[in-house]
């Protein structure tokens, strides 16, 4: 197939007022107010330029808008929190679900179902009222639609619970024909298998109930060593967690932080490695199985500690305010001595890298177990994945872009073709044989075939897109 253009014209004023007569939420076009703050993204570098906003207050809205978009041949984009995004969007019509706030704990069955819009944060501070939490990831700014969707990987629960994929009951989605479907295993087993690792492909998911698991407290934090000590650290690190239970999780990261006034005084303006820690057992085991971390190399700041687990943004530390970065990431199937030598030659204290950050996220335990119910996540197996980003605006494109490819392309005799979904950048994994390598080729069959009967024309397209089998889609031509 050869590309064609995509809607790029504007909706003329009449259609949107039309619209906007219909729907509860609010509808923008480019240059109204609020169309700017309606399309912002976390990545400063990327914008988002639809035809039309719609601000979904309600699932209503979302089918409304699907609807409006098929009858004018248009894409739909859909954004959350706008952590990731893959394409501008440009002639779509953008459905934005932060109105979508909705969250209900059930303590007895150990439950939540939360609205599309719903960020983490809001989910862990309603769940610890009863001693639970739910498998979310890093940094709980982040939305749970979109994370969930993507598999889920989580840094502090997911060694004992797997991928927050794995947890979810029952998904409201809207299709491309515009229905409201309550999507379990049994109502829609094929499409409930593809949404769980193939995100946004296969319609617009407006509410989710999942599991949440006992959990009030952990040990956990992270420990900062100056960069010149990177190789003694990664030795450690590399041999320690080879053998620690899976109630231990741990990342490790190569860190140049900016000389920010928030920061503490050994962390401004340095060249650290940050270990991260998050254990769920008691903390005077926790301390004694992470001893040898300690004494791997001096120490500049140490803040492991027993905390409530709506603590845990202060583990990773990721940064909570928008700016602009370009990143990428690898899967590797092992890490062994010469990976890391290599990696300690590619970012470490003689290798002028200007990175802010590049991460090693130990998996294993329960993210290698199948669920009860089979999903499409696709990195069962693999023990780690690395992250890493640069920041700075456009005009330093090519060289982060650069440095980033030398650091994965230096990993890559370790690496598995195989990615998370929730890391692919907006650089990387657009096409069929890309994405086919991504999912696996099993699995990749087995979501276009999905894709082929929910969404055929291929409306769900401003993504990692999964293309359907039959027929010539809107914006492609034979």
């Amino acid at each position: 197939m050869t590309q064609r253009a995509e809607p790029t014209g504007p909706v003329p004023s009449g259609e949107a007022t039309a619209l906007a007569s219909v729907v509860a939420g609010r509808v923008f076009l480019p240059g109204d107010d609020g169309y700017a703050v309606a399309t912002g993204l976390y990545n400063l570098n990327l914008v988002l330029e639809p035809a039309l906003v719609v601000a979904a207050a309600n699932a209503a809205d979302v089918q409304a808008t699907v609807r409006f978009a098929a009858r004018h041949g248009r894409p739909v984009a859909v954004k959350t929190t706008g952590h990731q995004t893959a394409l501008p969007a440009r002639g779509a019509v953008l459905i934005t679900m932060e109105a979508m706030t909705d969250v209900v704990i059930d303590p007895d069955a150990r439950t939540a179902r939360v609205g599309a819009g719903v960020i983490w944060q809001s989910v862990i501070d309603r769940a610890c009222t009863a001693g639970l939490a739910p498998v979310n990831g890093s940094m709980p700014r982040v939305g749970v639609a979109g994370y969930t969707l993507g598999g889920g990987q989580s840094p502090f629960l997911g060694r004992t619970r797997g991928y927050a994929a794995d947890h979810v009951r029952s998904l409201d989605v809207v299709t491309a024909d515009g229905e409201l479907r309550h999507v379990d295993p049994t109502s829609d087993p094929e499409l409930f298998w593809a949404l769980r690792g193939g995100k946004g492909n296969f319609g617009i998911v407006t509410a989710l109930e999942f599991d949440l698991f006992p959990l009030a407290r952990l040990y956990a934090g992270g420990i900062y060593f100056a960069g010149e000590h990177m190789a003694d650290v990664l030795r450690a690190w590399r041999t320690w967690i080879a053998d620690i239970p899976e109630e231990m999780s741990s990342s490790l990261a190569v860190q140049r932080l900016p000389p920010l006034p928030e920061l503490p005084e050994p962390l401004r303006g340095a060249f650290v490695l940050h270990l991260r820690i998050a254990y769920l057992g008691s903390a005077a085991d926790g301390e004694r199985l992470i001893a040898p971390l300690r004494s791997a190399a001096p120490v500049l700041l140490d803040t492991v500690a027993d905390m409530p687990y709506s603590a845990i943004a202060s583990v990773h530390m990721d940064p909570p305010e928008p700016m602009p970065y370009f990143d990428r990431t690898t899967m590797l199937r092992e890490f062994p001595p010469a990976a890391a030598d290599k990696l300690v030659e590619l970012v470490g204290p003689d290798s002028d890298c200007p990175l802010a950050n590049v991460e090693i996220r130990g998996l294993g335990g329960a993210f290698d177990q199948q669920p009860a119910v089979p999903n499409a996540v696709a990195t069962r197996g693999l023990p780690f994945v690395m992250f890493a980003f640069g920041v700075g605006p456009p005009d330093l494109a090519d060289q982060l872009r650069g440095r980033l490819a030398e650091v994965v392309d230096g990993m890559a005799p370790w690496a598995d073709k195989r990615q998370m979904v929730n890391f692919l950048s907006a650089d990387e994994g657009r096409t069929p044989e890309e994405l086919s390598e991504v999912y696996g080729a099993d699995a990749y069959r087995r979501l276009v075939a999905a894709k082929s009967s929910y969404d055929p024309t291929n409306m769900f397209r401003m993504n990692h897109n999964i293309t359907p089998a039959r027929g010539a889609a809107p914006g492609t031509e034979s």
